[in-house]
């Protein structure tokens, strides 16, 4: 299977490239949540508090993703349907299952 980018290797159609740096800070943050449920379980911690930290860092990967799909929406999705044919569904197939993945 490939990747989304190993079919367009060209960065300046995606969408989100315009949100890049807000993306990459709400990483960091999301690496430094994780790095703190790590070092809680390493001190052993309350049981409910790394539970209550760790769905806090699902919340906030659940919105960078959302975040994510909504601009592929917008932007590559609606591209592609403007232009028909077999990329327009294909793009709505791959957003149709990456919406999948997000519900499960």
């Amino acid at each position: 299977m490939t990747d989304a980018h190993d079919r367009a290797p060209d960065h300046a159609h995606h969408g989100y490239i315009t949100d890049k740096e807000k993306y990459l800070a709400r990483l960091k943050r999301i690496e430094g949540q994780a790095r703190g449920v790590h070092r809680m379980v390493d001190e052993e911690k309350y049981c409910i508090d790394i539970l209550t930290q760790i769905s806090a860092l699902t919340s906030a990967l659940e919105a960078v993703a959302v975040g994510l799909l909504e601009d592929h929406l917008r932007h590559c999705v609606v591209d592609a349907a403007r232009l028909g044919g077999p990329e327009a569904d294909e793009k709505i197939t791959e957003a149709t299952q990456a919406i999948a993945r997000l519900v499960r």
